[in-house]
């Protein structure tokens, strides 16, 4: 019985709050930014499947380098500062 007024309470909360964004405009603001971002996303370009697997390729690389270039750098640093 007590899990039932918890779930009746939180539904009249829940209730209240979205009647208030419903009255104040906010929902129908959230459905233009909605409407908006889709149509932004229509004139995007998106990359063909080659373009991808080498750009994931580039960055690939790219980390392995980076991280290449920082254990280096900390094996020379610990050297000198510790030794």
């Amino acid at each position: 019985m007590n899990d039932w007024i918890h779930i009746g309470i939180w539904a009249v909360v829940i209730a209240l709050v979205f009647g208030y964004l419903w009255w104040s405009g906010q929902v129908k603001s959230l459905a233009d930014y909605i409407g908006e971002t889709r149509e932004e996303l229509k004139k995007c370009s998106w990359p063909t499947w080659e373009e991808l697997k080498g750009s994931t390729l580039l960055i690939m690389i790219m980390v392995a380098l980076l991280g290449v270039f920082v254990v280096i750098t900390d094996r020379v640093l610990f050297a000198i500062f510790i030794h």
